[in-house]
């Protein structure tokens, strides 16, 4: 991508009322000019105002915003239509034939980033907000893109470019004995700022739930109740609910949020001996959605005359117990026998009654988080950071020792290796090839 020509895309996703169309670079007013009129003219006078006047032969609004002060750091004219995938394509296409050429996924944010007005992390804090599926997801990235991550990765880098910049003092003027720190107070400082790196490094996990959610399976024997409780946590009957076991022959797939954790809930058909071909296709796809679960929700009926033998199907079908939470159903139903005890997290619930749900989401945010009631991390860092990160902690690793020894040409090449990934996380440092793979991610129009 390239930061000089004048570049147009439609912003806002199709159906909506309003539908913008944003230009930038150096041509963005006078091609905002030649397709947009009104009473006043786009320019320096009437900056920052939204003008009323026609585009295209329909009235419309546009605002010229001139560079730098705007999101990309160029020229923009946005030009707000009626919306309609129609009205919308008529104006670009009048943008682009007044010399305009259609933008490149994320190009706008790339401008913004290449003319410092966002770093490489906040550029990337966009597409988080775009992708946000629950509250606590988009609150991360609202922080992000206003800075608080940006600020810690670069008080490590601030603070290992003045202990290089005193090791390589070592080298280059070793014989004049000049007022160094001791090899033990640097050791000190680097080992602060690896364990700062650790700590950020530790967020990843909480980063990966916010940004990707969690595969959550409900599973069980036919007429456990799966289907009830997809509905349940839906809030809508997405599922038959019938008494004839087999009804759910095939999984049925819903995004959800569950304790503000962004889920991908999948219904599965029951578990059990089948002659039906079809049904039998449902029970090995049933299967190997449990496999590649993050979570299972096995569900037990609680009525059954024979619980014991539930309990090993349970056992059977799940390789892996420390992500399967058992459920034992219908308790509004069971009477008063006692169930058996289980090994696994367990919940007495009634997915038709809208009993023990409470207790199963502390099980399910348990088991995602490694505790109850999960705060929302102040930051998170995704998986690219994720490895720059690990990259500086092992540099800095090798640093300690090297430092201890006063080895100081290894220390500071070392030193040099976890400032250059530091740097790499906020764009400072970063490989052009990585910047257009990062912004090719975005949609068009951002």
């Amino acid at each position: 991508m390239n930061t000089v020509d004048t570049i147009c895309a439609i912003c806002t996703g199709t159906g909506g009322a309003i539908s913008i169309i944003r230009i930038s670079g150096p041509g963005a007013l006078n091609t905002g000019a030649a397709v947009w009129r009104g009473r006043q003219a786009l320019g320096l006078a009437t900056a920052r105002q939204m003008l009323l006047g026609k585009c295209c032969g329909d009235p419309a609004l546009a605002v010229y915003m001139p560079a730098p002060h705007s999101y990309t750091g160029d020229d923009i004219v946005e030009i707000h239509c009626h919306g309609g995938a129609l009205t919308a394509r008529r104006v670009l296409n009048a943008a682009l034939g007044a010399g305009a050429r259609p933008a490149e996924p994320g190009e706008f944010t790339f401008r913004a980033f290449i003319n410092e007005k966002l770093d490489l992390v906040q550029a990337e804090a966009v597409s988080d907000i775009i992708g946000a599926h629950s509250q606590m997801a988009l609150n991360l990235a609202q922080r992000q893109i206003a800075g608080r991550l940006s600020a810690q990765i670069s008080a490590l880098r601030d603070e290992l470019v003045q202990l290089l910049a005193e090791t390589e003092s070592r080298l280059d003027f070793g014989d004049e004995h000049l007022d160094w720190q001791p090899p033990e107070e640097i050791c000190a400082r680097l080992g602060a700022v690896l364990e700062r790196a650790a700590g950020l490094i530790a967020t990843f996990a909480a980063g990966l739930i916010l940004r990707e959610g969690i595969r959550v399976v409900l599973a069980g024997r036919p007429n456990a109740g799966k289907s009830s409780l997809l509905n349940l946590l839906l809030g809508q009957d997405r599922a038959i609910v019938s008494r004839i076991p087999g009804t759910t022959r095939d999984t049925i797939e819903e995004s959800t949020h569950l304790r503000n954790i962004p889920v991908r809930l999948t219904d599965t058909a029951g578990i059990r001996s089948a002659d039906d071909h079809v049904e039998r296709l449902g029970i090995d796809r049933s299967r190997s959605t449990i496999e590649s679960a993050q979570v299972v929700i096995w569900l037990l009926d609680a009525t059954s005359p024979c619980p014991e033998e539930e309990i090993r199907e349970m056992n059977a079908a799940c390789r892996n117990p420390a992500r399967v939470i058992a459920a034992w159903n219908k308790i509004d139903q069971a009477g008063e026998h006692p169930l058996p005890e289980l090994s696994l997290p367990t919940a007495r619930i009634s997915a038709t009654e809208n009993l023990g749900i409470d207790g199963l989401l502390d099980l399910f945010e348990q088991m995602v988080w490694g505790h109850e009631h999960a705060e929302e991390p102040e930051v998170a860092v995704n998986a690219r950071h994720h490895a720059l990160l690990q990259e500086a902690a092992n540099a800095l690793a090798e640093a300690i020792p090297c430092t201890a020894a006063e080895q100081w040409e290894l220390a500071a090449a070392a030193m040099r290796q976890a400032i250059t990934a530091l740097g790499a996380i906020t764009g400072e440092t970063v490989d052009p090839d990585i910047l257009e793979n990062i912004f090719a991610k975005f949609c068009i129009g951002k």
